[in-house]
């Protein structure tokens, strides 16, 4: 994989072993991998596998699924380089937007009747799977309004599978989703005073700015900043406090009561099991916990 090398480490002898990358045997081989643990690796929900588009598109995708906020996710595989993997993938993601009734009827016999009423047409996904992608690709994912993930994927030995993200773009309009947030905030500003909204713009900042590849995902309950995964999930503000979960395990934390919460099991809006009880002067205080959540996603 470009810029990564994997090493086994022999604590014994103080020796390390290069692992060497290899390319799947077939494309199949790496599109079951991602199927059978879609949830895990993708943050997505696996619906189908080569799902036939009809007589007259004729095309078929190669993995359908449903992500964290309720987004629907295509996924196309490539074992090596292929210009084409984006082309195509747009291609059925128009396909996708045009039979919007017909996914649903899909999440609705795989998830159940909750899930396919909770669907977000406003930021559908493709993320493309290949060995690799080219400088095009990337200038080329940028030039669409389109949700795009390109990931580089590679094997190691006989156990190991690399994901790297090489390029993320969260597609919708801007200006759009902007003024939606800044009537959101208007009216929270008016109910819950203005701290609290300076509040959720600076953990809003923050969370934005962890890194490259960081896409927000609006819903009517919180606000998603995803990875390839949902890192955390940001909800409207409260009098007194704004609530943020994070991907983190809470037992790999002290929980300190009131900043931090162990939420795993309890219902909630948004994902992860970290509840962070946000006021002021916890913002830089949370930067640690932050960084760690942005990490494993």
């Amino acid at each position: 994989m470009v810029g990564l090398k994997l090493f086994r480490t022999d604590t014994t002898k103080s020796g390390v072993t290069e692992v060497t990358p290899r390319l799947a045997e077939v494309e199949a081989d790496v599109q079951g991998l991602v199927e059978a643990h879609m949830e895990t690796l993708l943050g997505a929900r696996f619906l189908a596998s080569e799902y036939g588009t009809g007589p007259v598109h004729g095309g078929r995708i190669d993995s359908l699924g449903l992500d964290e906020n309720g987004s629907p996710v295509i996924v196309e595989y490539k074992r090596g380089v292929d210009a084409g993997v984006i082309n195509q993938g747009l291609f059925y993601l128009a396909w996708l937007m045009d039979h919007r009734a017909e996914f649903e009827q899909l999440v609705r016999d795989r998830l159940g009747v909750t899930a396919a009423s909770q669907v977000l047409w406003s930021g559908p996904r493709l993320i493309c799977i290949a060995r690799d992608f080219t400088r095009y690709d990337v200038h080329a994912v940028r030039e669409h309004r389109r949700s795009i993930d390109l990931v580089r994927y590679r094997l190691f030995g006989s156990d190991l599978l690399g994901l790297e993200t090489v390029a993320s773009v969260s597609g919708g309009m801007q200006v759009a989703r902007r003024a939606r947030r800044q009537a959101v905030a208007r009216a929270a500003a008016d109910v819950q005073g203005a701290s609290m909204v300076e509040l959720a713009n600076a953990v809003d900042e923050a969370l934005f700015g962890l890194g490259d590849g960081v896409n927000r995902v609006e819903r009517k309950t919180y606000r998603a900043y995803q990875r390839l995964r949902n890192f955390a999930c940001l909800c409207p503000p409260q009098r007194s406090k704004l609530l943020v979960y994070l991907k983190v395990d809470p037992q790999d934390v002290d929980l300190v009561p009131g900043f931090t919460r162990d939420v795993s099991g309890l219902g909630h809006h948004g994902t992860g099991d970290l509840e962070q009880l946000r006021t002021p002067r916890d913002v830089e205080r949370a930067q640690d916990l932050f960084r760690a959540s942005y990490a494993a996603a």
